[in-house]
């Protein structure tokens, strides 16, 4: 028994060194702190740093800086960089690279121009001190991107120019760290700078024009393999922040890169893109606030004047320094108040390129124990004001677009969306339900996927059947974070069937996956996508897509005249818009002049980042002509139209067989906009043709089906 109570007292003897138990606690933190400060309005950022200062060697001493917190915590740090460089819209960031280069300069000169007076001036430091701590203001960790990324504003413009300006800011810092270091060794020499510039250079091809084609020849390859593409990305994110310290910046800065070089194949609203937030957040991030609260030693504050001093005015400097460049920013683009706040509370941490300048100075001995624990409660503090400051500043952004002060970006959310998604063919379900999450707005709604079952004797068994086929799929959509509901309903007829659900579910959106080759008895009947569409009036979307959404290049829009008259044209054109976004390609559409205006107001009406081409065309005689501008890797989306509505040209008759012999090779999508809806029967014919013109369609269809027999390529 003795024995016994020993052991235990060895376990628990402080600073804790059993790894199981160390994590352990660990764990409890990272659950109980947030929930506990969360009642006392306290960001849960700053209940994780204050843990760490509670449980450090400083604090409590229950843990010490160890070789296993320490590698968490460099995880935790290179993560928050990926995700700030992965949730990057990087059309917005083209769109406003010139805001974000000028808040660079901002952030990164006005701290630096304040700082070194004061360093060399009022605390007496030489050039080199000087100018590295000087420096060290210039630098932001975004500790505070998690609260933005919750919030859902992380496609916020102010956030955007933030985040671009954090790569310019930190690497033009960790640049100076460099020729500080080498000037104060003597080798300050024309090959420093033949070295630096050459490793940046090799470091930069590797990341944006050899790392993106592996990746995407891994995820096309391995489509199925989801555990393995979460592998792969973490691979690139740790050997992307070796080669960053090979090349001579800071790891953190290669994982930032990896972001950007990933971004365009890991989509938002992919579960991917879940997996990856969802680990961090839970458990890499937090160990590394908490390290970074371990660092804190409250006791430097009463060590004499000298220590009060000089945290006192590298804590004042660094926050002035921030909201000086936030509030120029803010006078210059004519930002709100809620953005500038945004903006001074993202930039306005200091930890990681902090803690870097700092610690490789003191260990180099440029910089003394006053300069290195000033630092130290400079990062506690910055980090709360920067927590407060960005939560307050996001919910104030939120409820002014509740209030209409300012626009949703993208596509106006609708109350509760519903997309239909019909299956006949399980083969393609896993792609048209990837589709349908990146197509969805953020918020409330969900994806009702459904199963149209004959009403016969075996109706009741076919049902039970179709349930337990398609709730497989629901578990993959849950990996995205999207609402899955899985309906089947008895009809004789599956587009009277998918109508009548469409109603019931009140869904905004049909996608229907692409028609199979039909047989001259369905096309005397009449086809299956023309039926459903005389049956309802929401918008129809039928899609085929014949490879990985990744490999996707652009986006290749035909549009017809008077397209924008349509009650629909709002909705598809929204849908692409976030499609482009999710994907980060570019948008080609060939249309009318007048539509290409409409698009363009529509455009600047709705914020949308979206890089749009507009070219003018008008031959709808032969519009198959365009087979010669698109490429295998885009994504043709053809606008057509029902019958009897404003846009409807006789071209787009029978369009699933045209596109199906012309444009074969290529990933695809007609849409059929939504029309204004009406009382009684939804059948949409309208103005249903004559007998001459019902007999002369017959003898069309009939010859071609002659053709197509004779054809042996159709056999």
């Amino acid at each position: 028994m003795k024995e016994f109570w020993n052991h235990l007292l060895h376990e628990f003897q402080l600073p804790l060194d059993n790894p199981v138990l160390v994590f352990s606690l660990i764990l409890f933190i990272i659950l109980l702190s947030p929930i506990l400060l969360r009642k006392l309005n306290i960001p849960g950022i700053i209940g994780l740093i204050i843990s760490g200062v509670a449980i450090g060697p400083h604090g409590l001493n229950i843990l010490e800086q160890n070789s296993a917190i320490e590698l968490f915590s460099t995880i935790g740090l290179l993560y928050i960089m990926f995700i700030a460089g992965l949730e990057l819209d990087m059309n917005e960031f083209k769109a406003n690279r010139n805001k974000s280069l000028l808040f660079g300069l901002f952030t990164f000169a006005i701290p630096l121009g304040i700082g070194f007076p004061v360093c060399f001036y009022l605390l007496d430091y030489d050039v080199n001190a000087s100018f590295l701590t000087a420096s060290m203001f210039a630098t932001h960790t975004l500790v505070a991107y998690p609260i933005v990324s919750r919030l859902g504003i992380s496609k916020n413009q102010a956030v955007a120019v933030t985040v671009g300006g954090t790569i310019l800011t930190d690497t033009a810092v960790l640049i100076i760290l460099a020729v500080v270091m080498g000037n104060s060794q003597g080798t300050l020499d024309a090959e420093f700078w033949i070295r630096l510039g050459v490793s940046l250079t090799i470091f930069t091809a590797i990341m944006f024009f050899i790392v993106p084609r592996i990746a995407q020849w891994f995820f096309s390859k391995l489509e199925s393999e989801k555990q393995s593409h979460y592998i792969f990305v973490l691979a690139v994110v740790f050997f992307a922040a070796f080669l960053a310290e090979l090349a001579g910046v800071e790891p953190i800065i290669g994982a930032f890169v990896a972001g950007l070089a990933l971004n365009r194949l890991i989509p938002h609203s992919s579960a991917l893109m879940n997996r990856i937030e969802f680990i961090g957040n839970a458990l890499f991030i937090p160990f590394f606030l908490i390290s970074v609260g371990m660092l804190v030693d409250l006791r430097v504050i009463f060590s004499g004047s000298g220590a009060w001093i000089v945290a006192g005015a590298l804590t004042v400097v660094a926050l002035f320094g921030k909201w000086a460049a936030a509030f120029i920013t803010q006078l210059v683009f004519r930002y709100t108040k809620a953005q500038r706040q945004l903006i001074f509370g993202l930039s306005s941490a200091h930890a990681a390129a902090t803690l870097a300048v700092i610690l490789v100075g003191y260990k180099a001995g440029i910089l003394d124990d006053n300069i290195l624990n000033g630092t130290i409660i400079l990062i506690l503090i910055t980090c709360i004001v920067a927590s407060f400051a960005t939560e307050n500043a996001a919910k104030s952004i939120l409820i002014a677009m509740d209030d209409g002060e300012l626009e949703p970006e993208g596509n106006s959310a609708l109350q509760h969306e519903v997309i239909l998604l019909p299956i006949a063919n399980l083969m393609n379900m896993d792609k048209l339900l990837e589709f349908s999450g990146l197509i969805k707005d953020q918020g409330p709604g969900n994806i009702s996927i459904l199963s149209v079952v004959s009403n016969d004797d075996e109706a009741e068994a076919n049902i039970l059947k179709a349930h337990g086929q398609l709730e497989k799929f629901v578990k993959q959509a849950t990996a995205s974070e999207s609402e899955v509901n899985v309906l089947a309903t008895i009809d004789h007829n599956p587009a009277s069937g998918i109508a009548r659900v469409a109603k019931e579910t009140f869904a905004n959106l049909i996608v229907l996956g692409w028609p199979r080759q039909i047989g001259l008895l369905d096309k005397l009947i009449g086809q299956k996508v023309d039926s459903l569409l005389s049956n309802t009036d929401r918008s129809v979307l039928v899609v085929h897509m014949d490879r990985p959404m990744v490999s996707i290049k652009r986006l290749f829009v035909v549009a017809p005249p008077l397209a924008e008259r349509e009650s629909g044209f709002e909705l598809w054109f929204g849908k692409l818009a976030k499609l482009t976004r999710e994907l980060s390609i570019p948008m080609e559409i060939h249309c009318h002049q007048v539509t290409g205006e409409a698009f363009e107001k529509m455009r600047k009406r709705k914020k949308l980042a979206v890089n749009m081409t507009i070219r003018e065309f008008d031959d709808w005689d032969d519009f198959l002509v365009l087979s010669r501008m698109i490429e295998e890797d885009d994504l043709l989306v053809l606008v057509s139209a029902r019958k009897s509505s404003a846009s409807y040209l006789s071209a787009l008759d029978n369009l699933p067989d045209k596109l199906e012999r012309y444009f074969s090779s290529n990933s695809r999508i007609i849409i059929y906009p939504q029309q204004k809806s009406f009382s009684g029967n939804m059948n949409y014919s309208g103005i249903s043709p004559g007998p001459m013109q019902q007999l002369s369609r017959l003898g069309r269809e009939l010859g071609r089906f002659g053709r197509d027999s004779s054809d042996p390529s159709k056999s």
